[in-house]
């Protein structure tokens, strides 16, 4: 099953950039079928495929494509919705995928934050071991801090370029 937009595009090139992109995903520390499926909606026309298409196209069980969009969807890199008049589900990768999942890591950093703090309370400032930790802690703050300015600009940036807002 091809996307209907998909039309006049060459298979094999999509396939090959699909599997490229997907591999540096891996590389990064992505789940395999996640990035593939991420890879798979990202290089789509709609920027939304169905279960059945992305196994086509993928060569995979839609368990697969399960497991995989579960994942996808827990950390923000694509949305389900449901098809107009049906009961099937089709899955969204959004112009804002990677804005929306790195805000997403916003709980996660104050989480290690919070443990951090902790670890270096255990330890002490004055050991090795707590200096270590605090100079962790000390890059993640500062990455807290300068998360959001970096993603404000990149709106400004993507709207001058793209023009959507």
């Amino acid at each position: 099953m091809t996307e209907p937009s998909a039309v006049g595009r060459d298979p094999e090139a999509v396939s090959k950039f699909v599997e490229g992109f997907a591999a540096q995903l891996v590389e990064a520390g992505m789940q395999r079928m996640a990035a593939r499926v991420f890879a798979a909606l990202l290089a789509s026309d709609s920027g939304a495929m169905t279960s059945a298409e992305l196994g086509d196209q993928l060569q995979v069980s839609p368990a697969a494509v399960s497991g995989a969009v579960r994942y996808l969807a827990q950390v923000h890199m694509v949305s389900r919705e449901r098809e107009p008049g049906s009961r099937r589900e089709r899955y969204r990768v959004h112009s804002d995928q990677w804005y929306e999942a790195l805000t997403s890591r916003d709980a996660v950093l104050k989480r290690w934050e919070h443990t951090l703090r902790e670890g270096v309370d255990s330890l002490g400032m004055t050991t090795p071991g707590g200096q270590r930790i605090a100079e962790t802690l000390a890059f993640f703050e500062y990455l807290q801090g300068e998360l959001g300015q970096l993603m404000e600009r990149w709106r400004e940036h993507r709207d001058k370029t793209f023009g959507q807002g």
